[in-house]
């Protein structure tokens, strides 16, 4: 599966495992279904309330409950969840900016309105023939808006949070990881995967926090960039004490 590396604003390179097609499709199916069995149930309700001799009452009745809110699912869904639907979210995949930075408001709203372009004309396959070219997990929402569509699954092999092997031209961003014992950094890394396997924010602020104060680094990179920029400094640190470095 391809991979993206996100160049941060403060030059910290964070790779990412592309969502793939498939899974892209099965979010957008997904999301589908939660629409329509929304608006079945809005439309039973509705029936069974008696609405259904009132046309006029009706009309209203199915722009406010079941026309606006499949209209705006996605905008509002990906604006409130953190860059993920429903869909996505049983999926795995979120979408990301390419700066490291956290997506606006601007940057949903564009997707959200491209979405048309992509997925109303020829049953999405505008939007699955781009992903597919691109290989920056990117439709043409994406593209505009400049994020992307990533997994958030650690990956099979050593998992996501595995001590990285850094290049040969590596630069280390935060020299006081060195601060940090063997202890701290594995403790780092297991709380790091829960936080992002549970989308505890909180614990991924705390857990930065307290990094911040045993090492005195001070930095506005988020807490997540943070975290794993740490565990890569401190194991291209380690690596070059090792006698066998």
């Amino acid at each position: 599966m391809s991979t993206i590396r996100v160049q941060t604003t403060q030059n910290v390179t964070l790779e990412y495992e592309v969502a793939s097609a498939g899974d892209r499709v099965l979010a957008t199916i997904i999301d589908n279904v939660v629409i329509f069995a929304w608006a079945i149930a809005w439309v039973l309700l509705a029936s069974a309330l008696g609405m259904t001799n009132n046309e006029s009452v009706l009309a209203v009745v199915g722009i406010i409950l079941i026309v606006l809110p499949a209209l705006f699912y996605h905008l509002i869904c990906e604006i409130f969840f953190n860059g993920q639907s429903i869909g996505k979210k049983a999926r795995d995949i979120k979408v990301i900016r390419l700066d490291g930075t956290t997506p606006r408001f601007g940057d949903y709203l564009l997707r959200w309105i491209l979405r048309l372009v992509d997925t109303a004309f020829m049953g999405g396959l505008i939007a699955l023939v781009v992903v597919l070219m691109n290989g920056k997990g990117q439709r043409i929402g994406d593209i505009a808006a400049g994020t992307s569509v990533v997994s958030t699954r650690p990956r099979q092999a050593a998992g996501a949070l595995a001590p990285a092997f850094t290049e040969a031209g590596y630069v280390v961003v935060f020299p006081a990881a060195a601060r940090l014992a063997d202890h701290d950094v594995a403790t780092i890394r297991q709380l790091l995967q829960k936080g992002l396997a549970g989308e505890n924010y909180v614990l991924l602020h705390e857990l930065a926090t307290k990094v911040k104060d045993l090492t005195d680094i001070r930095t506005d990179l988020p807490d997540e960039a943070f975290l794993r920029t740490i565990l890569r400094d401190h194991s291209h640190l380690a690596a070059q004490e090792s006698p066998h470095a």
